[in-house]
């Protein structure tokens, strides 16, 4: 039997949560750089179009960087600092080891592009987030409001990593507690769940279900046959290359669409947490429900991004404007 999150802790955490999001988050604005920085918004579509159209990975790369970086102390851009002879941060924890290149490099690109246009005035955590949206509307996905004033938190650690950001192996119980405790309903976790409709999963996250699974299966039962036969055909070489990866949506691999969701029941999620979403009924209700109306997704969808990139900000002295995105000033 499952065990179920402290119901008193989760209420507490969330409510929390909250009070810190509202009252943050109520400091930012959709126009917050119109005269501080009128070129903000074409210096951030320019960069991030120029980014995606050079190297189509980047959009699912940034939305992985955003993603580690708002579960783990709100979204203040932490996950950027560099670590140094005196402090191991973020980027460095184990689970971030893989985070792609791409993310980093549009961030610095439009900080650098900013810099020259208005010094000191924009915020590394504003030009991740405003670059995830543009990105994700990019390969289709739906657009949504990005507020803005963030400022750049200042401390970057790896050892606050662990146990704040799911895991491919993590069971439904423990990723509705990660969301739970950030304010986010079963509902929510499922459609954020669904930025998986793009990007890519290296097989080492993934070896242990397809290779040798049990005394009686090669690979994990959940999965489709075919599609297990192909994931260990296309992997077969990971452990010389730690690099190799698939797609995470076999269908429509660089589409922001409702693919995935059509996919998970028919054994073709890639990750075990990605299949384990139709096994449970609290998250199966969503699943199909997204499999059937993409117009859904993508309004739950745009609306939890916007929730997701108020959690945590940083405000007034909480925060700064860095010089460079990856360390502290």
């Amino acid at each position: 039997m499952a065990v179920r999150p402290n119901s008193t802790f989760l209420t507490i955490t969330t409510i929390f949560s909250l009070l810190i999001l509202s009252s943050n988050s109520q400091q930012l604005s959709t126009s917050y750089y119109q005269k501080s920085c009128p070129r903000f918004d074409q210096i951030m579509q320019e960069t991030t179009t120029n980014k995606q159209i050079n190297s189509p990975t980047t959009a699912a790369a940034a939305l992985r960087l955003f993603f580690h970086d708002c579960l783990v102390g709100g979204c203040d851009a932490s996950v950027l600092i560099s670590s140094t002879h005196f402090n191991t941060a973020e980027r460095d924890a184990d689970i971030n080891l893989s985070l792609p290149g791409d993310g980093f490099d549009v961030v610095v690109r439009a900080k650098t592009a900013l810099e020259l246009a208005c010094p000191g005035v924009v915020s590394c955590a504003d030009i991740l987030a405003v670059a995830t949206r543009n990105l994700l509307t990019m390969t289709g996905g739906p657009f949504y409001d990005v507020r803005l004033g963030r400022r750049d938190g200042k401390v970057s650690k790896a050892s606050l990593v662990e146990g704040n950001l799911p895991r491919p192996t993590m069971s439904i119980e423990k990723l509705i507690s990660i969301f739970a405790s950030r304010g986010f309903s079963v509902q929510e976790m499922v459609a954020l769940s669904g930025a998986h409709t793009i990007g890519l999963s290296h097989c080492s996250e993934f070896a242990s279900e397809i290779y040798n699974f049990s005394r009686t299966s090669e690979f994990d039962p959940s999965f489709n046959r075919r599609y297990a036969e192909g994931l260990r055909s296309a992997c077969r070489d990971y452990r010389r290359n730690p690099s190799l990866s698939v797609f995470n949506d076999l269908m429509t691999p660089r589409n922001f669409d409702n693919a995935y969701f059509q996919n998970l029941p028919k054994g073709l999620g890639v990750l075990k947490s990605d299949r384990a979403l139709v096994m449970d009924p609290r998250t199966k209700v969503f699943v199909d429900l997204y499999a059937k109306d993409q117009k859904r997704f993508f309004e739950d969808f745009g609306r939890a991004m916007e929730k997701l990139s108020l959690v945590g900000v940083k405000s007034g002295r909480n925060g700064e404007i860095r010089r460079r995105c990856d360390s502290f000033n």
